[in-house]
């Protein structure tokens, strides 16, 4: 069965910044845990990633070099912003740290740019925006979604969202 949209597929990968060189360490990786499972065209995972896996099999395996426009985006300039402290709950912060931030819109990641008395200058770009990224991916499967994971844009049961 191919990757289309509207299908759930279960993958492994690994993620490094592109171009790959020689004893780069992978950002990050699914290897050693179980695979990614994501709902095709409903915006699971980045767009480059997604194309790149259109029409591919289970049992596939392939590398893909995926631009940072089609990935976390393009670095916005003006997106710090200044928090109070207290909303890092006891966390310890230091420049250059990611950390979690409980926003109106649930939690977000943040890069910490600047640490003062009371209060944290935070920089809202996803700790990955302007980076291009390379995935090697394995595809484990690729199965119908049902009427409901499709109605609700994601998968249910192992692997997906409970409820």
């Amino acid at each position: 069965m191919k990757i289309e949209k509207d299908r759930v597929v279960r993958f492994h990968y690994t993620v490094s910044e592109s171009p790959v060189s020689e004893g780069q360490e992978p950002l990050e990786s699914s290897q050693g845990r179980d695979p990614l499972v994501i709902l095709v065209g409903h915006n699971n995972i980045i767009p480059g990633l997604e194309q790149a896996m259109d029409g591919r099999e289970a049992g596939d395996t392939f590398e893909v070099d995926v631009a940072a426009a089609d990935a976390y985006g393009e670095i916005k300039e003006g997106l710090t912003q200044r928090v109070p402290k207290k909303y890092f709950k006891g966390q310890k912060v230091a420049p250059g740290m990611q950390a979690i931030l409980q926003t109106n819109f649930g939690p977000r990641a943040v890069t910490i740019v600047k640490v003062g008395m009371s209060v944290v200058d935070v920089d809202l770009n996803h700790p990955m925006a302007g980076k291009d990224l390379h995935f090697a991916v394995e595809i484990v499967e690729v199965r119908e979604a049902s009427a409901e994971e499709v109605e609700h844009g994601h998968v249910h049961g192992e692997g997906g969202v409970e409820h």
